[in-house]
């Protein structure tokens, strides 16, 4: 650090990273949800469009983890000893001041991210991940199945698996399952079985692949033939690592630390960042300062960042849609370009997800949050500053969030604005070499759907009242 930035540091008495002690971890998750005035749409039954029910829900759900999602009143939720005692081997994680992006924006805002790449995952995914293991193991499970995308979740969840003895059985995106063997690997290493997906091997996904040959995959793919399975096996559970509101209750320990670590130095934010794929970041790390504005205790700005080549917010309709390709999951009131969209196998990143969040959703569409959506070359080109000036590679879908920080910032520098920006560090990136490796050959291209190709995918939402 040169003696610029340090007599930065010491007029200000902000650390470069803050860290909040062990004692000041959060003890209990934030329901988003109880201080809502408009509740999300419920999950409907796709059979009789009816709001699904506890009984309903607990075939493919564990029973506690039901119980979270169907709860939109409880504000606070304890964290089981036991998943708090494992976050103590990560968490709690640092909130640092990019003040070396600063100098290289030349900018007057001040940029804080919260960096949640420090466990083996790489990823935030695991603050879930073994939520929902201990929730699985408490009942007595023999394992559980999931999707995963990018490889994040699949590897968080692979690795609270072999934490409680669970069996873990993954179906991959096929993307890239062949775009990244070294994330797939990680997850066997920790005992779980990968499948590319769509495969031969369920229903569902002989099915997409003889609607759709060729395919290279999608999330909603994944998620049919992971259901599938847990359903047809005795002693096993579907779990999911983004989209749920319970898992968006777990992801809010991000958010909690952001707000507590902020406070204990007074910083207050202006403009809160993330990615959105299905939202479990996002959600995750907004969820506190959002609950203060529901309240109208304080106000913020609050972004999603979304790619260009998957923009459910952006260009997605506010409408019910099947949670998966398949057609086999419950009903969702979600931004959402169908279920039927495939996302170009072009996009690096791991936000691959047809629809959003319905808290997210509900929030956006009250006009509560703000939405962006950027091209997938500009988003490298801010991953790549970000490496270089803050010593961290970052993954591609984090990278996201980079970008439209460093607008904001620029946009601060062209007003004179001093604002405060704060962003979600979701990962890192050294499984996504192949991505940076076209980037920087020059290889890399953008690709956005155009109307027709949404219209498509609209065309197929199902019709409810």
């Amino acid at each position: 650090m040169n003696e610029e930035m340090l007599k930065n540091q010491a007029k200000e008495e902000i650390p470069y990273k803050i860290y909040l002690t062990e004692n000041e971890m959060p003890k209990a998750w934030y329901n988003v949800r109880a201080d809502m005035k408009t509740k999300p749409a419920p999950l409907l039954n796709p059979a009789t469009l009816k709001p699904m029910t506890f009984d309903e829900l607990r075939h493919v759900f564990c029973d506690e983890l039901v119980r979270q999602e169907l709860d939109d009143t409880t504000a606070f939720f304890p964290i089981p000893e036991e998943v708090f005692n494992f976050y103590k081997m990560y968490r709690p994680s640092p909130l640092v001041r990019a003040y070396f992006l600063e100098k290289a924006l030349g900018t007057p805002a001040k940029i804080y991210y919260k960096f949640e790449g420090n466990n083996t995952s790489g990823s935030h995914k695991l603050n879930s991940a073994i939520a929902q293991a201990y929730y699985a193991k408490k009942q007595g499970l023999k394992g559980v199945t999931t999707e995963t995308g990018a490889g994040q979740w699949g590897t968080a969840l692979s690795m609270a698996c072999a934490f409680f003895g669970l069996d873990c059985h993954v179906f991959m995106v096929k993307c890239s399952y062949e775009q990244k063997p070294f994330r797939r690997e990680v997850m066997r290493t920790y005992g779980a079985s990968v499948t590319p997906s769509p495969s031969e091997t369920t229903e569902a996904g002989r099915r997409i692949l003889a609607e759709f040959p060729g395919t290279s995959g999608s999330l909603g793919c994944a998620i049919s033939e992971a259901v599938e399975a847990a359903v047809g096996a005795e002693g096993y559970r579907y779990v999911l690592g983004s989209v749920l509101s319970q898992v968006l209750l777990h992801q809010s320990i991000i958010g909690l630390e952001t707000k507590a670590a902020l406070e204990k130095y007074n910083v207050k934010a202006d403009v809160i960042i993330g990615c959105a794929g299905g939202g479990s970041n996002l959600g995750g790390l907004i969820s506190p300062f959002m609950g203060e504005k529901l309240r109208g205790e304080a106000d913020y700005r609050f972004i999603a960042v979304e790619p260009a080549s998957c923009p459910s917010l952006t260009r997605g309709r506010y409408a019910y849609d099947f949670c998966d390709t398949g057609k086999v999951c419950p009903l969702s009131k979600m931004y959402t370009l169908g279920s039927s969209f495939i996302p170009s196998a072009n996009h690096a990143g791991g936000l691959r997800y047809h629809g959003m969040s319905s808290i997210l959703s509900e929030l956006y569409h009250e006009g509560l949050m703000e939405a962006v959506s950027v091209e997938q070359t500009e988003v490298f080109a801010a991953a790549r500053e970000f490496a270089r000036t803050e010593g961290i590679l970052p993954a591609p879908e984090s990278s996201h969030a980079i970008r439209a920080a460093m607008d904001e910032a620029l946009r601060c520098k062209a007003s004179g604005k001093a604002e405060t920006i704060v962003f979600g560090l979701t990962g890192t990136g050294y499984f996504d070499m192949t991505a940076y490796q076209k980037f920087n050959d020059g290889k890399m291209s953008d690709f956005i759907p155009t109307d027709a190709d949404l219209a498509e995918g609209f065309a197929k939402l199902p019709q409810v009242d």
